[in-house]
C-alpha cells in the first residue's frame, strides 16, 4: 500500500470506553474490571497497537454513540488483505481489548 491510504472503513472500531474500569457494562465496558484500565485515551490505545504491530488510525473527532461526550476512537486492522493475521496472538476483537490493557 505504498503511496496510498489504507481503507479503514472495514477495520475494527475500538472506543476507549470498552476497556475503561470507571465504566459499567451498561455504560459500554466490554471486559472484566480486573482486566480493564482506568480512563484510557485514544493515543494510549494507538501506542499499544503500534507496539503490537497492528495498523491503526486514531480518530479524535469521532464520539461514542451512546454517550457523545466520550470523544475519540481507534480503528485497528487485525488481518492483512489476504486474510492472514498481523499478529498471531491477536485473532479477535476481544484479544485486542485484553492486550491493550496489559
Amino acid at each position: 500500500m505504498e503511496g496510498q491510504l489504507p481503507i479503514t472503513k472495514k477495520w475494527v472500531v475500538f472506543y476507549p470506553v470498552y476497556i475503561n474500569s470507571k465504566k459499567t457494562v451498561a455504560e459500554g465496558r466490554r471486559i472484566s474490571l480486573s482486566k480493564a484500565c482506568e480512563n484510557p485515551t485514544c493515543v494510549e490505545i494507538g501506542d499499544c497497537c503500534n507496539h503490537l504491530k497492528l495498523p491503526s488510525v486514531i480518530e479524535i473527532d469521532k464520539a461514542y454513540p451512546p454517550d457523545f461526550m466520550q470523544r475519540g476512537r481507534v480503528r485497528v486492522s487485525l488481518k492483512r488483505e489476504d486474510g492472514t493475521l498481523y499478529n498471531p496472538i491477536i485473532s479477535s476483537n476481544k484479544d485486542t481489548f485484553y492486550l491493550n490493557c496489559s
